[in-house]
């Protein structure tokens, strides 16, 4: 199999920084949404590249768990990209990329743009392309945005 990628783009009320620095500190981030009910530092420090996550989540109604390391923090470019190491992906998938990079948004209008982008390989042709992981982030991120706007 090859490696593919899928994306979304979702605009959002928050300024760039601001949403991509408190992603950053993911300890907070389950305060701000209800799919995400926890996250453990398990190596390394809290937004630091080569940290290793536990993820704590809700997907499809179900409770999950996700052991993420991150590898890519870019401040200055509001990037940040976790490789899916342990967890109910790991049984579908060979390999698991998921970066979230937020912009300002086109033609000079307020709030921001959140990409979420995933590379992935399949083990095989029967296993779906993850367009309903796709939708719970674009779900997260809504969340996180009027969590937000509410605690201005």
């Amino acid at each position: 199999m090859v490696e593919e990628e899928i994306e979304v783009d979702v605009d959002i009320k928050t300024t760039a920084d601001k949403f991509h620095m408190f992603i950053r500190r993911s300890q907070h981030v389950p305060k701000a949404t209800r799919y995400i009910k926890g996250c453990d530092l398990l190596e390394g420090e809290w937004g630091k590249v080569g940290s290793i996550l536990l993820w704590k989540l809700v997907f499809d109604g179900e409770p999950r768990v996700s052991k993420d390391m991150i590898e890519v923090i870019d401040v200055e470019k509001n990037v940040i990209q976790l490789r899916v190491l342990e967890g109910p992906l790991m049984k579908e998938y060979k390999s698991f990329l998921k970066t979230m990079k937020v912009m300002s948004p086109k033609h000079g209008g307020t709030g921001s743009v959140v990409k979420w982008n995933m590379k992935y390989e399949r083990i095989d042709q029967k296993v779906d392309h993850p367009k309903r992981l796709l939708q719970f982030f674009v779900e997260v991120t809504k969340e996180i945005d009027q969590y937000l706007l509410s605690n201005d």
